[in-house]
């Protein structure tokens, strides 16, 4: 192949990798990882996390309180794997310590980056679920679905208003540089890669007897 032939591939090929499809790619190789002797890994799996935050950015004010929790959790456990291997290790020195549920320990950030994984996974479901169901109604869904139980009538009040704020499924496709179509193929690659990775962690806690109404 010629140099223009080697450069119109390379340009194809970096064309197709958005935001959508680096992080499908991410969750589908984190779900490969780890056994369940040696445990997931904690750097890798703060690695896949990080890349989704831009997902609640495109989103705009409405998910503005989900972005800034969901950095901070992730910036937190990428400074706890430098002294953690694994996700198994985290829990397990916090049932140790018994800060499994205080402030900023790392169990806590990471039940909460966890809940910002399954919120994403609701919202894909629920734009996948009819082509005429606004992101609206799909946000607004998956919020009651996975955070809502969690959060203070305040916050709850907060980001019903911002509701009105969000940018339209049509605007929401042309920020992430995908069509209907190519957007649909990676939200069900990440469902796919993200269901067994949150039972995963849900069964962390449940395995050591931890409750997870929290």
């Amino acid at each position: 192949m010629n140099d223009f032939g080697n450069s119109l591939g390379k340009t194809l090929k970096m064309a197709t990798k958005t935001p959508l499809f680096t992080i499908a790619q991410a969750f589908e190789e984190l779900s490969q990882c780890g056994t369940k002797d040696e445990g997931l890994p904690l750097d890798k799996f703060c690695d896949a996390c990080s890349l989704v935050s831009v997902l609640f950015n495109s989103l705009g004010l409405a998910f503005k309180f989900a972005e800034m929790e969901y950095v901070a959790k992730v910036g937190n456990l990428v400074e706890a794997s430098k002294r953690f291997a694994t996700l198994e290790n985290i829990v397990d020195a916090d049932v140790g310590n018994g800060t499994v549920k205080k402030q900023k320990s790392p169990s806590r950030d990471l039940r909460r980056v966890r809940q910002g994984l399954d919120l994403v996974r609701a919202l894909f479901e629920q734009f996948l679920s009819s082509k005429d169901y606004s992101l609206r109604n799909a946000a607004s869904t998956a919020y009651a679905q996975v955070c809502a139980p969690y959060h203070t009538w305040a916050v709850r009040t907060a980001v019903s208003a911002g509701m009105h704020t969000l940018p339209s499924r049509e605007q929401l496709l042309l920020k992430l540089n995908e069509t209907d179509h190519s957007a649909k193929k990676k939200m069900r690659r990440y469902i796919k890669a993200s269901r067994p990775l949150i039972d995963y962690i849900d069964k962390l806690y449940i395995s050591r007897k931890i409750s997870l109404d929290w």
